[in-house]
């Protein structure tokens, strides 16, 4: 975002960036940011809340009159990520012949259907494979975490986009086990921490960083927070 502001201020448009991390905007220097320490995922604060969200925009909006820059801005208030994982309950194993992130993502499938369904059908997950593909896409980080090379596995597009689908079915799976699913901290450190997926990409992370696999392809099988 950062980056992209220089190139827009280049071209003549006038920008103001919201800033999660204030370190990324004290590095980038865009020409106008508001840091605003809000959990990831919610650059306007706190869901629902049309008064504290003009707020945040009035404030962004107003380093506009500033007759020189880099300016960078402080939202007053800090909001906190919630990090105490969802209370989901994990399913208990089924065919233990599986690997258990492969036996899990399966286990769960009813739940993410649950939440499609109450969703009017919607979904997230498709970005490279749907929800069938899923149990086959977690075998393969699987096989990537016990030292296959990523590239070898059988994934069927870049391993960013498959941890992309993988995690989402898992967080719209939880919309349907904890009232709070929606709650993005919460929801990371229940996939991150709890589910067995989870552990399994952080692995095939770790072991593609060792193998020297391209720092594209491994950094962002996981969100920045971990």
């Amino acid at each position: 975002m950062c980056a992209l502001a220089h190139v827009l201020e280049a071209a003549g448009l006038a920008t103001v960036a919201l800033i999660s991390v204030r370190s990324v905007a004290e590095r980038m220097r865009p020409p106008r940011a508001l840091a605003a320490q809000f959990p990831l995922g919610r650059p306007l604060g706190r869901p629902n809340d049309p008064a504290f969200q003009h707020d945040v925009l009035r404030r962004a909006f107003a380093l506009l009159d500033a007759s020189s820059g880099p300016v960078l801005a402080d939202h007053p208030e800090v909001i906190e990520t919630e990090t105490e994982p969802l209370a989901c309950a994990i399913p208990a194993r089924f065919d233990p012949s599986l690997p258990p992130a492969v036996d899990e993502a399966q286990a769960l499938r009813a739940a993410y259907d649950r939440s499609v369904a109450a969703r009017g059908g919607r979904t997230s997950v498709g970005r490279v494979a749907d929800a069938d593909a899923i149990p086959t896409i977690a075998a393969a980080f699987v096989r990537i975490a016990d030292g296959e090379a990523w590239d070898a596995v059988g994934l069927p597009a870049d391993p960013v986009q498959c941890a992309h689908d993988l995690r989402t079915y898992y967080e719209e799976a939880a919309l349907a086990l904890d009232a709070d699913g929606a709650e993005p901290g919460r929801a990371e450190a229940w996939f991150y921490d709890v589910s067995e997926a989870g552990r399994t990409l952080l692995a095939a992370r770790s072991a593609m960083r060792d193998a020297g696999a391209p720092f594209e392809f491994w950094f962002y099988l996981a969100r920045g927070t971990r």
